[in-house]
């Protein structure tokens, strides 16, 4: 009997926050896959979230670079996808964790589908996205009503989306952070902007008003939240 893959979300860094049905997963999954985009041992704040769940079980690195080189990168994806693809046909089930929801900016997707074309069961397990969870650490709303909501990676051409009618998420932040505060100024949108860092791990940093006080950097999982006035 072959095996199964599920692309397991596993929220944005709390670990209260894993659902019922991933925490089954992980306790009943022969094979834990976890993404290792440095090359040193896995994505440690995903490992972190589910550790309780996983002690002792196996663990495949899968290297996930973040590099202009796409040739590297892709040859790293189907190296992950093969490496899981025979797991699956030794019948093991294997659960590939990742940050937030698989089908928000993951780098999972892109085994996921080199799984399925090489014959593979694979599954995608839903988290509760980082945005989200920024929005409650913020006690507000993402949308309300007619409202529209746009998520945007923020390093990548967000300008454009600023002047958009709707709420708006500028996601994986980074060294674009100080770029976008500036250009919110601009625009006087800082009075209905804040940012959460981090969201739910222990160096988790808020912003409420980015008026009053503003970070002089941001990380990657750095998410600001830009409300329509």
């Amino acid at each position: 009997m072959k095996g199964i893959l599920y692309g397991l979300g596993v929220g944005p860094g709390d670990p209260e926050l894993l659902t019922l049905k991933a925490v089954r997963i992980l306790k009943e999954a022969d094979v834990i896959a976890v993404p290792d985009p440095t090359g040193t041992g896995g994505e440690k704040t995903a490992l972190r979230i589910v550790e309780q769940y996983i002690q002792g079980k196996p663990q495949l690195l899968c290297p996930t670079p973040m590099l202009r080189d796409r040739s590297v990168v892709e040859r790293c994806y189907d190296q992950s996808a093969g490496e899981i693809k025979a797991l699956l046909d030794e019948g093991k089930t294997v659960a590939f964790i990742t940050l937030g929801d698989p089908t928000v900016y993951s780098t999972y997707m892109y085994i996921h589908r080199r799984v399925l074309e090489k014959g593979g069961d694979a599954r995608l397990v839903p988290g509760v996205p980082s945005f989200c969870a920024v929005a409650a650490r913020l006690n507000t709303s993402l949308c309300e009503g007619k409202e529209s909501l746009t998520i945007i990676p923020a390093s990548h051409d967000a300008e454009r989306f600023l002047d958009a009618p709707g709420n708006k998420v500028f996601m994986k932040g980074g060294r674009a952070v100080p770029e976008l505060i500036a250009r919110l100024e601009e625009r006087d949108m800082l009075s209905h902007a804040a940012m959460v860092a981090n969201c739910g791990m222990d160096n988790e940093q808020v912003w409420p008003d980015l008026r009053a006080e503003r970070p002089a950097g941001g990380g990657y999982f750095s998410i600001v939240l830009v409300k329509e006035a």
